[in-house]
Formats: structure tokens, sequence, C-alpha cells
């Protein structure tokens, strides 16, 4: 990646991974990059019109939207916004702040799960109806932050996440069926994580690296298969991180920046696996 970052969001947009803001060196970043697999190339996106870190990216209809995160540290962002050609517009404000949150459209709505309040973790969900561009507000999963959501089969899947610190690392993983309503438990990934990546990868749903316990990043991958509803182990990480954008383009699994520390670092680092072999 051409600008080291971590913590950051991303979404398969435009035929290629785009990372959405972060921290980067000595600040908060507004950029959006745009990864393009098939000519191995980087290209620049219009910055956002706010820094943001933690945040909720996912793309739809040939639309990028970006939600929530933190504008600081500890300064929880409620804004959205759609890019929608060469510039961002905003969109109405979720209804609450919600940073380390993790989202995913299904059917036509951008899903935002998981994350932290001003007044603790999160127990409620947002939904973005993107054709009507209102908010409501459903039942969330199993509260928790840094948690890694993607969707498959009309379904919306929650990962992982923590409580607070990587010493409460979770490997819960949820299922939310839009048409009744409801989360269902699933068998937990079997190495609990927090600052993982999901992504859908043909019937497969792919579980990327993290942060773990004793100052350590994880490089073990996963993919959970929602037929038979096991995990299996796939290959490690090259380079182990967490917070880093995690998108699947053609077949590939994609992961991009994060830190390859645990806490606060930089990468520019960018491996693909072909969870197929």
């Amino acid at each position: 990646m051409q600008s080291p970052r971590s913590e950051v969001a991303a979404a398969a947009y435009a035929g290629g991974v785009a990372v959405v803001g972060g921290f980067s060196p000595g600040r908060v970043s507004k950029k959006v990059e745009l990864y393009l697999p098939g000519r191995n190339r980087w290209r620049r996106l219009p910055d956002l019109p706010l820094a943001v870190n933690h945040a909720v990216a996912a793309a739809a209809g040939g639309k990028l939207y970006v939600a929530g995160g933190y504008g600081s540290p500890r300064l929880w962002v409620r804004a959205a916004f759609v890019l929608d050609g060469k510039r961002w517009r905003k969109l109405r404000p979720m209804p609450a702040p919600r940073g380390a949150a993790a989202g995913a459209i299904v059917n036509g709505k951008l899903y935002v799960v998981g994350g932290v309040t001003p007044a603790g973790l999160a127990e409620t969900a947002f939904v973005l109806d993107l054709a009507a561009g209102r908010w409501s507000t459903i039942p969330g999963p199993t509260p928790r932050e840094h948690l890694a959501a993607a969707t498959a089969g009309g379904r919306l899947y929650a990962v992982a996440g923590r409580l607070g610190g990587v010493d409460a690392n979770l490997g819960t993983f949820e299922e939310y069926t839009p048409d009744d309503g409801r989360w269902a438990e699933l068998a937990p990934v079997p190495e609990p994580r927090s600052g993982t990546g999901l992504a859908t990868v043909g019937d497969l749903l792919v579980s990327v690296g993290g942060e773990g316990p004793d100052l350590a990043t994880i490089g073990s991958v996963f993919a959970y298969d929602p037929g038979a509803r096991t995990w299996r182990r796939l290959p490690d990480l090259p380079t182990p991180r967490h917070g880093m954008a995690v998108a699947a383009v053609g077949g590939r699994v994609y992961a991009i920046g994060g830190s390859p520390i645990a806490d606060l670092g930089y990468s520019g680092s960018n491996e693909f696996l072909d969870p197929s072999g």
C-alpha cells in the first residue's frame, strides 16, 4: 500500500479493494486508496470529508459507504458518507455514535453491528436502508468491539471481537437472518481474536489475522463453510497483523495494511490467499 496505515476500513469496490481512513504515522487519515488486483496497481480515490479510524465500510451498486468510527482516539463519530462517482456525499448520521464496529450490506441495507458507544459496548445494531436513506435500530449480536462482519446467502455474520483489552478476546460467531430478525449462535472461530477481518469467498467465510494477548499479532486464518457449519484452518498470514483491510476480489482474500505489532503500528503489506488452493 502506498501509505502504510492501520485500523482501516475496507470493502470490495470497483473491481478492487478500497482501503479507507485509519491511523497513519502521526495522524488520523482521510485517505482512500483502491488496489486493483488485475493491474497490480494502486489508485487514489477522493479523500473522505472527515479523518476517521475504526470505521465501517461496505460497497454495493457501484457505491462505497463509510459510517462511524473515531475522529481521534476517543472522539466518536455519527457521520455516514457515500462515494457516488467522483465525490463523497453526506448521508443521514447514525442514530448514535459508534466506533470499532463491523458492517456489511445485505439486500440493500447497510448493517452496523457491535462496537463501542460513549456508554460502553453496543447492544443494538443500526440499519441504513440504502434506497430510502433512513436508519433504524435492531437488536445487536453479543456486545463486543473490534469484531468483523460479512454477508453470505442473504444472511449477516459477525465473528470474534473483544470485551475490552485483548485479554478478553472472543471466538463468538453469530448469524443474523433478516427475514425473522434473529441472531443465532454458531460454532466459534477456533482461535479467539480481535481486530480481525472477515470476507466471503465463494461458499466460504474467511477470518484473517487479528490481535491477541501477550502483545502478539495473530497470523492464523480460518474458513467457515455455512453449509457444513464447520471451520477449517487455512495457511497463515505471511505477515501477522491486526486492524487491516480484508476483502475478497476474484476468488482471492486480500489482507492489506494494518499493524504488525500489538497496539499501534503501521504496515503497507499486501498479501492474498486463494482458499481453493
